[in-house]
């Protein structure tokens, strides 16, 4: 897909996007095309991860959520996975300070079990140093699966339903959507998903009910604050009805 950029950001015409949703995408086809190991595309991905970051508060994006690693990753070789839990080690233990510093409100979103207890510890440490921050909401889906995070959250509903808690009949779409990773978390407006896939690949299916979807022909490593500026200026050319005849505002 091919995006003409706009330059104007958060005026009366084009109201700027407030959260963004990215599925993170090619980093293994990149360093293939390059005849470069697996594992330097992952590490490249990393530094797309900090270009993203600095460009979603440039262009006035105060909500973003990153799929960093899903649940289903888990089949990929032993030593890709390694590779990946070293990444985000590294990227942590290297960026926290800056990110807090820079007003960064880091929150994790997916399944804990099968994690190792300092990769939890490390996650951990970050969302509590940060859970004061108001720059930017970064949410990390990390070993998340959608399917997954709505059945947990159904579990705790049936759980809390048997205990007498809440009746059956208290459940709606609403009260659903509190027993969620992401409750409290506005619902994104726009989806990007990098490398000219098009599909879903079970992240945030609840969430995306009703966001735009952008997909964009460049590998994640390649990602770039034009594209993602770009991305949004085509977000903001459609009109969003959530199932209604006429468009709704979508500052």
């Amino acid at each position: 897909m091919t995006l003409a950029m706009d330059p104007k950001w958060g005026d009366a015409e084009r109201p700027a996007v407030r959260h963004v949703a990215i599925i993170m995408d090619g980093n293994g086809r990149w360093a293939a095309e390059r005849g470069l190991p697996r594992a330097e595309g992952h590490r490249q991905g990393v530094e797309s991860v900090r270009r993203t970051l600095e460009a979603a508060m440039e262009l006035g994006v105060s909500h973003l959520t990153l799929f960093s690693f899903s649940s289903e990753n888990w089949s990929r070789p032993k030593q890709e996975i390694n590779d990946l839990f070293g990444l985000l080690r590294r990227f942590v233990r290297r960026d926290l300070a800056d990110l807090h510093k820079n007003g960064v409100k880091i929150r994790v979103i997916g399944a804990r079990t099968g994690l190792e207890s300092d990769i939890l510890r490390t996650l951990d440490e970050a969302a509590e140093l940060t859970k004061d921050n108001t720059a930017l909401n970064l949410t990390i889906a990390f070993n998340y699966g959608a399917r997954d995070e709505i059945a947990r959250a159904a579990q705790r509903i049936a759980e809390d339903v048997k205990a007498g808690a809440m009746d059956a009949s208290d459940v709606t779409p609403e009260k659903f959507s509190t027993y969620l990773d992401t409750a409290g978390l506005p619902d994104p407006d726009l989806l990007i998903r990098t490398s000219g896939e098009l599909r879903l690949s079970n992240f945030l299916l609840w969430q995306l009910a009703y966001a735009e979807f952008v997909f964009v022909d460049v590998y994640w490593p390649d990602f770039s604050k034009d594209v993602f500026a770009a991305a949004i200026a085509e977000y903001q050319q459609r009109s969003r009805r959530f199932g209604g005849t006429s468009a709704r505002s979508i500052g």
